[in-house]
């Protein structure tokens, strides 16, 4: 690289560092795009909204409630990928959103929970099962009502698809072929089940009307143009895209294998407390920094290139966090930090070869080229592993599981980036320009190299050993009455108590005078306390209380 090149490189990337900086915390436009403040948080820096269900059948099975509980998750990953869905109890389901303040807005977009079916217009006999009322509703639609009850049209057997026969529904715009006009439709897609029924209904149905009827009430009867076997359908007639989505929204809250009715719903305050990002964004400032140095006085003027490297990284991130809409949670932050780890470790094995390959008397310019060349292998085996497992716990995971591992992920796509490409750049750059002073570098003197291959065998050993001794320490956990692992409540559950104070009580005095004593009373360090805004309410989360200690509790 010529020296003008490298000027030019060098100021353009400057420039690049100082705009992604700025976009990071202050933003572009009036929306203040790219900026930090636009992140979506989680329910434990933000809070957000938090709805009880409860299932009209008192003991509904484990089957149901896991099948209902799984489609509610998928649902509500919508509005934020944080959001979690767990059961409470022996027939309650809780949801929780974060980053969103509109409880009654979820109500309606979610709808609500119950029976939903698909019957035909007449029976075997010629029975009819639905007509229209002759009145209209406020989009223009006619409007139709049952003419006898649910249960009889089940026994004559005019029930041709069950809300659970439907995999997932969507309402939307298209575009139609012939006419170029604009058509607002609800496409359906039906299970495994579902396709060869809809089938089946739609063959015998061909000019006929087949309604979509949800507790007890017909929502749409659309007309059957031909047969439908490829498990997908629309249906059009929509005046607009609103209409469609909340079409869309009835079908898919109906296909729940449980009914469901709202016990409560609320706006709750962070679980960590206010201070909580504050805190978080302090210490992640003095870490840097500490990283920084540290990486300077060890590698000289290569840290140096990595701190600046480490700036572009943290910048990316942020923006790249607003612009893929992620949900960030603390261990989403757990992530980022990991991610900031990898990049550092790329850095050292980067620059270590590079010193070691000065002090075997190799030229600054090719040490440079060969440290890159050589540490290539080591940094891309490691941030692979560790992307697959990111992959793993996106497929399999859900709730804050899924947050860490979508900004694991993304960390170690940019720290290899920013490692391999932007530090590799910045080094060649600066060579250009004249920075060429082997003391500038460091050298490492050779050493003599250590034959761990000769010792194998013992190491092998150690590994077993120390592999080993997890399962054993954890059967022995369960064998004396415990648990294998020291679970936390996200895995274990616990105890929900609703306390409503005298006082409304802000997150600092709840912090700092509600949860030491629920910690004293129930011998529990994992508690989490959540305030109810605009209340003076306060849901605190334990583990499981017995009767007596629920009472004492209580007491205090």
């Amino acid at each position: 690289m010529k020296k003008r090149t490298g000027v030019i490189v060098l100021i353009l990337t400057a420039i690049l560092t100082v705009f992604l900086c700025y976009c990071s915390f202050v933003g572009l436009g009036s929306s203040h795009s790219g900026a930090a403040r636009n992140i979506n948080l989680g329910l434990d820096l933000a809070g957000g909204v938090s709805i009880t269900y409860q299932t009209k059948d008192e003991n509904p099975n484990g089957e149901d409630m896991a099948d209902t509980i799984y489609k509610l998750q998928k649902r509500v990953e919508q509005y934020s990928t944080e959001a979690q869905v767990y059961r409470e109890g022996l027939n309650r389901i809780n949801v929780e959103i974060p980053g969103v303040t509109d409880a009654n807005r979820i109500l309606e977009e979610l709808g609500k929970p119950g029976s939903l079916c698909f019957i035909e217009q007449t029976d075997a006999e010629g029975n009819t099962n639905f007509q229209s009322t002759g009145t209209y509703n406020a989009e223009g639609k006619p409007e139709y009502e049952l003419t006898r009850s649910l249960d009889e049209i089940r026994e004559a057997g005019s029930v041709v698809l069950e809300g659970t026969d439907i995999a997932d529904a969507a309402g939307g715009a298209i575009t139609e072929q012939t006419t170029n006009a604009r058509e607002y439709v609800v496409s359906l897609t039906m299970t495994d089940e579902g396709k060869s029924k809809f089938a089946e209904a739609t063959t015998a149905n061909v000019g006929k009307q087949i309604a979509i009827v949800y507790d007890n009430g017909v929502l749409s009867a659309p007309s059957v143009k031909e047969a439908i076997t490829g498990g997908k359908a629309q249906i059009d007639g929509m005046r607009s895209v609103e209409e469609a989505q909340e079409l869309a929204s009835y079908i898919r809250i109906g296909s729940l294998s449980l009914e469901l009715e709202e016990l409560r719903s609320s706006v709750v305050a962070a679980q960590l407390g206010e201070e909580a990002i504050a805190t978080s964004i302090r210490a992640a400032l003095i870490g840097i920094l500490i990283v920084f140095l540290i990486m300077i006085i060890a590698y000289r003027f290569p840290g140096f290139v990595a701190s600046w490297a480490l700036v572009l990284y943290t910048a990316i991130i942020l923006i790249l966090l607003d612009a893929f809409d992620i949900t960030l949670t603390l261990p989403g932050i757990a992530g980022i930090i990991l991610g900031i780890g990898m990049a550092v470790d790329a850095n050292v094995i980067i620059y270590a070869r590079i010193r070691e390959e000065i002090g075997n008397g190799i030229s600054v310019r090719n040490a440079i080229k060969s440290g890159f060349s050589k540490a290539f292998s080591a940094i891309f085996d490691g941030n692979i592993t560790t992307l697959i497992a990111a992959f793993v716990l996106m497929g399999l995971g859900s709730g804050s599981v899924k947050g860490f591992a979508y900004t694991l992920a993304l960390g170690i796509v940019v720290s290899m980036f920013t490692a391999l490409v932007i530090s590799r750049l910045l080094m060649n750059c600066f060579y250009a320009v004249g920075v060429r002073d082997q003391k500038l570098y460091g050298t490492t003197k050779a050493r003599k190299p250590i034959n761990f291959l000769q010792k194998r065998k013992t190491f092998f050993l150690i590994s077993i050993i120390l592999i080993i001794c997890g399962p054993v320490f954890m059967g022995i956990n369960s064998g004396m009455g415990n648990k294998a692992l020291n679970y936390s409540l996200e895995f274990s559950g616990g105890t929900s108590t609703n306390v409503t104070f005298n006082e409304d009580m802000d997150i600092k005095t709840i912090d700092s005078e509600v949860t030491p004593l629920v910690e004293e009373v129930t011998g529990d360090s994992n508690v989490q306390p959540t305030k109810v805004l605009g209340t003076n309410q306060v849901n605190i989360k334990t583990r499981s209380l017995s009767l007596e200690e629920r009472q004492a509790l209580n007491a205090a």
